[in-house]
């Protein structure tokens, strides 16, 4: 039977203190649910002694049933010279009516002195005070020796005194930190091998991630006996961030052989991965291991062709086991595999004779050395695709546009687009005005086609991106535009390169409207094909 490792997710108060991380006490609220419903064994909501929103959050979670996690308050020991059942903060952490809190106290001789300004001993009793009382008013006590490797480093045998204080009180579990995040592995295993045997209490880890360690040395800490792993999801935290507790629960449940969630939750690890990512408003990193959009993702020739013969060879997971999913690019690195692959997961038939795929893959390195790049843009690969193998008919051809800009002294731009397509035997001229050259361009387009097809009207902009391919010609340097559109069924990307900024952006935006109406093409064949079927 595997051996059980205590998740502690500290996203709600540690992750906030991240740079780009602020999430309202709603937030936190839908971030806790989601948690729970996970798997998580225990959820720090915050520090309410510290700030009225996280005083507002406890009071929002008495409302709520969590069906399986311990939410947490977290506040530090009482102040120096100051009797406990006085302190303010030990009050805050009693309001939040929480059945577990966490303390934090100084394990590091030179916090005590320069920080807090207290004598040693002072300190031990602020410890065994603090946790002494928490233990009087019923409650679980988490008890956090801050700094402890560093303070181990420095006088091994005061940091241990301040461990002892908190298991006197009579703390629950003992959480070791390494606050700085500057511990390296093989200093934590031997500072692990020599105190683990004098810590009479359940032992955690809460590690940093300032050198890179963060991950390693929770491992490390699980290894050698630590039974609580607190972290983050996504790893978001001050500075440098915290344990990832995404990748903690991969590699424990995945690699080590722990039980964290089981293996039906751990399905669950790239929604819940991308949904706080989602709540905290910060873009999902795409080489996020386990649960990034590129995780799983191969691009050379010689890689795609190993995968689609044995998938462990390039993979060291099955990305289904996480919510993930295989993803094969296509670009100048590509070979005939690439192609290949993405035809069948785009459902297109090729030849069997590779002669389609020989052809495309040519295509797509020269296009790539012209500054494409596919494997950001698979609506336009798509659609490549379809076009060199004879699989797409043109829905619509341009046959001039013109697009103005007038700038006065006072007002805004604004500008114009006259665009002149032709649809089968049909021609239409239409103009539209526009925030912008682009918008312009886009707004006449649309004004355009929709007499023919009125199902674009389901489209929308999602984002447009211009990256300067080589800012060496200044101004004149050509350009990649990339746009992302939607329909109530998907998202899909699509790309322009010219040293025309509008060019580039004009065959990003027919690119977009062509896949749409690729798409709604082939549904209409199927459904044609059905009926005669019938």
């Amino acid at each position: 039977m595997s051996k059980q490792i205590t998740l502690y997710d500290t996203t709600l108060r540690d992750g906030t203190q991240g740079e780009q991380v602020n999430l309202s006490a709603e937030d936190k609220l839908r971030i806790a649910k989601k948690l729970d419903e996970f798997g998580i064994q225990y959820i720090e909501g915050g520090w309410p002694g510290s700030n009225p929103k996280d005083a507002r959050f406890f009071e929002m979670a008495r409302d709520i049933s969590l069906k399986k996690a311990k939410l947490t308050s977290f506040g530090s020991t009482r102040h120096g010279q100051t009797r406990t059942e006085n302190d303010e903060n030990i009050r805050a952490l009693l309001n939040t009516e929480t059945e577990t809190v966490t303390v934090f106290g100084k394990s590091w001789d030179l916090h005590v002195r320069k920080i807090l300004d207290v004598t040693l001993d002072e300190n031990l009793a602020m410890i065994n005070d603090t946790v002494t009382y928490l233990k009087g008013q019923d409650k679980e006590v988490i008890y956090d020796a801050e700094h402890f490797f560093s303070g181990y480093k420095n006088n091994p045998d005061y940091a241990l005194k301040t461990l002892q204080a908190a298991i006197n009180g009579g703390a629950d579990i003992i959480v070791l930190c390494d606050t700085n995040g500057g511990t390296l592995p093989l200093e934590l295993q031997t500072i692990l091998l020599d105190t683990m045997p004098l810590i009479k209490a359940p032992v955690g880890i809460h590690a940093h991630n300032d050198c890179g360690l963060a991950l390693a040395n929770s491992l490390v800490a699980v290894q050698l006996g630590a039974t609580m792993v607190q972290g983050t999801i996504n790893g978001y935290g001050e500075r440098c961030g915290n344990a990832d507790l995404i990748a903690v629960i991969g590699n424990l449940e995945m690699k080590m052989g722990y039980d964290c969630v089981g293996p039906e939750k751990l399905k669950q690890l790239t929604e819940l991965s991308r949904f706080v990512s989602e709540v905290a408003n910060v873009p999902p990193l795409n080489q996020r291991p386990f649960v990034g959009k590129s995780a799983f993702a191969h691009k050379g020739g010689v890689h795609v062709s190993a995968i689609m013969k044995s998938p462990i060879s390039y993979e060291h997971i099955d990305p289904k086991k996480v919510g993930n999913r295989r993803r094969i690019l296509v670009s100048d690195l590509s070979g005939k595999s690439n192609i290949e692959y993405k035809a069948r997961e785009m459902d297109i038939r090729l030849e069997e004779n590779g002669h389609d795929s020989q052809k495309i893959v040519g295509e797509i390195k020269k296009l790539e050395d012209q500054g494409y790049q596919f494997d950001a843009a698979e609506g336009s690969l798509e659609l490549l695709i379809k076009k060199a193998s004879g699989q797409f008919e043109e829905p619509f051809n341009l046959e001039s546009f013109r697009v103005t800009t007038e700038k006065n002294h006072s007002g805004p731009s604004t500008s114009q687009a006259t665009i002149k397509i032709s649809v089968g035997n049909d021609q239409e001229i239409t103009a539209a005005e526009g925030d912008g050259p682009v918008n312009a361009l886009d707004n006449a387009l649309r004004k355009a086609l929709t007499k023919f097809f009125p199902q674009i009207q389901e489209m929308a902009l999602v984002d447009f991106k211009v990256r300067v391919i080589d800012g060496s010609e200044a101004t004149a340097a050509k350009v990649r535009v990339q746009i992302e559109t939607r329909d109530p069924r998907e998202i899909w990307s699509t790309i322009g390169v010219s040293k025309n900024i509008i060019e580039a952006s004009w065959q990003a935006l027919v690119d977009s409207v062509q896949y749409k109406l690729s798409k709604e093409m082939n549904k209409t064949k199927l459904k044609n094909k059905e009926d005669r079927s019938l």
